[in-house]
C-alpha cells in the first residue's frame, strides 16, 4: 500500500507538472557551455527534466543473448518550492527497467515512482548517484553499478568504461529543433563493459556483455508540432558508436533530426538533419494496446546504411503507472550486406498516442 501510495503521489505531480511554470522558470541550455566531468555526471536539479539511460546486450554462459534496460528520471515540476515542508514534492523521480529474453518472448518491465526526499528517493549532484528505494545507478570508482530487484527479475550489474564519454551535438548541446531553445545538454558512454548477475523468477546466472549509457537534461518540452521520435544508439563492431534520431510531425514526418558517429579512432562526426533517414521495413502491431511499429527500420547516418532488426518483436513498455506513456523500447542488431556492424537499442516513442513531455 505504501508503494501504491507514493506511486500515485509522483504521478499525479507529474500530471500537475505538466500544466505548471514556463521553461523561463528553469536553467536555460546555452551555447558555449562545456560540460565537466564527473560534475556534469550527476544531477542537475535546476533543469526540468533530465534521464540517464542505460541499455545493453548481455550474454549468458550458453551464449544466448538477452537486451537490458535501466533508465531513471528526475523532472523539476516548480511547484511549492517556497513551501518549508519536507513532504513537498520540489523533485521527482521515476524509473524504468526491461529485460528482454527472446526465450521468454515478450518484455519482462517494472518501474517506479517517488517525491525526493527521507532518504527514499534522491538524484544527487557532482557524481551519477540515483535511487529509488532498492534501485539504483551509482558511480564506483571508473564506472557504474546498477542494482534493480523488479518483480520478474533482478539485475547485479557492474559498468566499466573502455572509452571516453561521446559529446553530442556541438560538444555537448544536441539542437532538438529549428528554434535555438529547442535543445539539451547529453553526452554518452558507449562500450561499456559489463559483468554481473541476472536473475529471472529466481533462477541467477553469470552475464557479460556490452552496454550504452545516455545522460540528458534540459527545460524543455517536445514541440507542439512534434508527435514522438526515433532514436537509436549502437556500439558499432571493431570499437566506436552511433547514435541517430528523428523527431517525428503529427504527420508522421521528420520535424527534426541529427546524430553523431564516432569512429574507433576517436574521431567524431556530427550530422545533420538531411544526413538522417529512418525508413520502415517491418511493423509489429501490439495485442495489448493496438498500436503498430516499425520494429525493423533501414537507416541512413551519414555514409553509414544499416538494416536494424529487432532481438524479438514484442519489446513494448506500458509506464502508465509512472511517466504515463507507452512506447517500444528494444534491443536491435544492426546489419549491412547481411554483415554484422553493430549492437544496440531502439526506442520508438508517440506510435500509441502522441507523445506529451
Amino acid at each position: 500500500m505504501r508503494a501504491r501510495l507514493a506511486l500515485l503521489s509522483a504521478t499525479i505531480c507529474f500530471a500537475l507538472a505538466s500544466v505548471a511554470a514556463p521553461a523561463q522558470d528553469y536553467a536555460q541550455v546555452r551555447p558555449g557551455v562545456a560540460l565537466q566531468f564527473p560534475q556534469d555526471q550527476g544531477s542537475h536539479p535546476q533543469f526540468r527534466t533530465e534521464w540517464w539511460y542505460l541499455t545493453g546486450w548481455l550474454k549468458k554462459a550458453d551464449g544466448s543473448e538477452l537486451g537490458m534496460q535501466i533508465t531513471f528520471f528526475r523532472n523539476r515540476p516548480l511547484l511549492a518550492e517556497s513551501n518549508p515542508s519536507k513532504f513537498a514534492p520540489r523533485q521527482l523521480l521515476f524509473a524504468h527497467a526491461a529485460l528482454a529474453d527472446a526465450n521468454i518472448g515478450r518484455l519482462l518491465h517494472d518501474q517506479r515512482a517517488a517525491r525526493a526526499g527521507f532518504g527514499l528517493a534522491e538524484a544527487r549532484e557532482g557524481r551519477t548517484d540515483v535511487w529509488i528505494d532498492d534501485w539504483s545507478l551509482q558511480q564506483t570508482g571508473s564506472g557504474y553499478s546498477a542494482r534493480i530487484a523488479a518483480r520478474d527479475f533482478a539485475y547485479a550489474l557492474e559498468f566499466e568504461p573502455t572509452e571516453a564519454p561521446f559529446l553530442q551535438g556541438e560538444r555537448g548541446l544536441s539542437r532538438k529543433g529549428p528554434h535555438p531553445s529547442q535543445a539539451s545538454y547529453y553526452y554518452s558512454q558507449p562500450q561499456l563493459a559489463v559483468s554481473g548477475t541476472v536473475t529471472v523468477k529466481g533462477e541467477q546466472f553469470a552475464v557479460s556483455g556490452s552496454a550504452w549509457l545516455d545522460h540528458e537534461w534540459s527545460s524543455e518540452y517536445l514541440a507542439g508540432e512534434a508527435a514522438g521520435w526515433d532514436w537509436v544508439g549502437l556500439n558499432l563492431t571493431g570499437g566506436g558508436a552511433l547514435m541517430a534520431f528523428r523527431i517525428r510531425d503529427q504527420r508522421g514526418g521528420t520535424y527534426w533530426a541529427g546524430g553523431s558517429v564516432r569512429s574507433a579512432d576517436g574521431r567524431v562526426r556530427v550530422l545533420k538533419p538531411d544526413e538522417v533517414q529512418f525508413e520502415a521495413e517491418r511493423r509489429w502491431r501490439s495485442p495489448r494496446t493496438g498500436a503498430e511499429y516499425p520494429v525493423a527500420m533501414r537507416l541512413r547516418a551519414g555514409d553509414l546504411e544499416l538494416e536494424l532488426a529487432p532481438l524479438m518483436d514484442d519489446q513494448e513498455l506500458d509506464s502508465r503507472a509512472s511517466t504515463g506513456t507507452i512506447y517500444w523500447e528494444g534491443a536491435v542488431r544492426a546489419r549491412a550486406a547481411g554483415k554484422l556492424q553493430g549492437q544496440g537499442y531502439l526506442e520508438l516513442t508517440g506510435y500509441w498516442k502522441p507523445l506529451k513531455l
